[in-house]
């Protein structure tokens, strides 16, 4: 089973799918909670150069007050990463796919939840 929803994205540079991809996310109702710059933190802890490649922490609230109800402790898992990265051709973005990191939990409900989420990211990424 894939664990990601991808797309790569051609003739545009990196900041410009960032920000596509932000907008996409809030048409579906998500919010970047949480932003690392991957390239930037290798290069300071590592002194590694690589290809410019970004994690989004994305959240959808309402589903996330519905998961976490369901299973308390499922924020361990939130939130939904997304992630940008340069590959050759382009700019690729992957979206978790929540009904596979949710798998290893036994509450159908939940489930269900994760696949209206998986739903919406690839909804974003579509988008795109």
């Amino acid at each position: 089973m894939d664990y990601t929803i991808n797309r790569l994205i051609t003739g545009a540079d990196f900041d410009a799918v960032d920000a596509r991809t932000r907008a996409a996310l809030t048409a579906q109702g998500f919010g970047v909670l949480t932003e690392i710059d991957v390239k930037a933190t290798m290069k300071k802890k590592l002194d590694v150069d690589m290809p410019a490649y970004s994690i989004l922490g994305a959240c959808n609230p309402k589903m996330a007050l519905e998961a976490i109800g369901m299973e308390p402790r499922v924020g361990a898992m939130l939130p939904c990463n997304v992630i940008l990265r340069e590959v050759e051709g382009g700019v690729e973005v992957s979206a978790v796919d929540p009904v596979a990191s949710m798998q290893a939990i036994d509450n159908t409900a939940l489930h269900s939840v994760a696949g209206q989420v998986r739903d919406l990211l690839a909804k974003a990424v579509a988008a795109i």
